[in-house]
């Protein structure tokens, strides 16, 4: 077999600990620290300095199912099957606040850019927004129709996307409180959705085994990918754009170029379903966790040769940052806004690759 070569993934480390299937896991802002949920009811921070001790932080009474540090790293999100959110300092005394609103499971924590708020998911059909410093819940937003998976902010906070298993992914303008729009071209529950860096697109994932990119401006269908052979579980946009890396029940994480809109690699390192996925801030690296109670730590290596320049320097001038995310975006729209004969080629030729793939 052939060793792969340095732009290949590459399993770094893994961290076992948990009792139960690995549910969420987040890096910390500076990648120092990696906090994983589990259906053990426990929240683990590992430490990426080889031999540390890990944090155990007990306190929800039921499986955790989401995660989420804070843009400064202080704060730590949880959400759980408890019907809470804590928020915990991620440090060995592991002290947390619960926030109490939510009449069902909670499936989605995410902090907003400036650490004011945060927004959270449910089974009880809304998504809602609380004020971090506050302690204080203050809207809820409700026109979903079944339980929600997913909510995230906009890098600018000024939008929320959520999917739920309504079928229906929803934009929501923060200020107005109003569903913009309602994405519904998923033909299942939608298990997750996320922002490009940019904030001009969004990615959703799906039980029908897709994953589709739309615009959030113009609300076109950008891209379809359909490459897993079961749901697909989660998703994380590589923080430069040009890559979405995905978490599936086949077991199988799968890195996709948003660029030329196809499969880069597939990876088998979970034994069971692979349930979540984060790349890191700076996407050296990219975490996976699996009902196999595996966390994983992958090295990405592939953005080191065309991209890792541009996002590695620690403070990269605004400009050469929004430059480089606004040409992605202007490719995606030139390259992939597929009508209906160029998502069957673009299908057609996705196949033919994974045909070749296969020994």
């Amino acid at each position: 077999m052939a060793a792969p070569s340095p732009e290949d993934p590459s399993l770094e480390m893994h961290f076992k600990g948990h009792r139960d299937a690995v549910t969420c896991v987040d890096f910390s802002p500076n990648t120092k620290q990696l906090a994983s949920g589990s259906m053990d009811s426990c929240l683990m921070v590992w430490h990426m300095k080889p031999k540390s001790r890990a944090y155990h932080f007990t306190g929800h009474k039921d499986a955790v199912t989401c995660v989420n540090f804070s843009p400064s790293g202080h704060l730590l999100a949880s959400g759980s099957r408890d019907k809470t959110i804590r928020i915990w300092v991620p440090n060995v005394k592991g002290e947390s606040t619960v926030f109490r609103a939510h009449t069902a499971t909670v499936r989605s924590v995410h902090f907003c850019s400036d650490g004011q708020s945060l927004v959270t998911a449910s089974d009880d059909k809304t998504v809602k927004v609380w004020s971090t410093h506050r302690q204080k819940f203050l809207f809820s937003l409700s026109q979903h129709i079944n339980w929600v998976r997913c909510a995230r902010f906009s890098p600018d906070g000024r939008l929320i996307v959520s999917a739920s298993d309504d079928k229906t992914v929803k934009l929501w303008d923060k200020t107005s409180r109003e569903c913009v729009h309602s994405y519904c071209e998923h033909g299942s529950f939608v298990t997750y959705v996320d922002f490009h860096p940019s904030g001009t697109c969004i990615a959703a994932a799906g039980m029908d085994n897709t994953v589709k990119v739309w615009d959030v401006r113009t609300h076109r269908l950008l891209q379809h990918y359909q490459l897993h052979s079961a749901a697909v579980n989660a998703l994380s946009f590589h923080p430069a754009g040009n890559y979405l890396v995905t978490a599936s029940s086949d077991s199988t994480l799968k890195i996709l170029d948003l660029m030329e809109g196809r499969l880069l690699y597939t990876l088998h390192g979970h034994q069971g379903p692979a349930t979540t996925v984060a790349f890191s801030r700076t996407g050296d690296y990219f975490a996976s966790g699996g009902s196999d109670e595996q966390v994983m730590v992958w090295k990405s290596n592939f953005d080191a040769t065309d991209y890792g320049e541009a996002i590695k320097v620690q403070r990269p001038p605004a400009s050469l940052v929004s430059s480089s995310r606004n040409l992605t975006v202007s490719i995606l729209e030139q390259r992939l806004t597929l009508t209906e004969d160029k998502l069957k080629q673009c299908l057609e030729n996705q196949q033919l690759i994974m045909q070749k793939t296969i020994p």
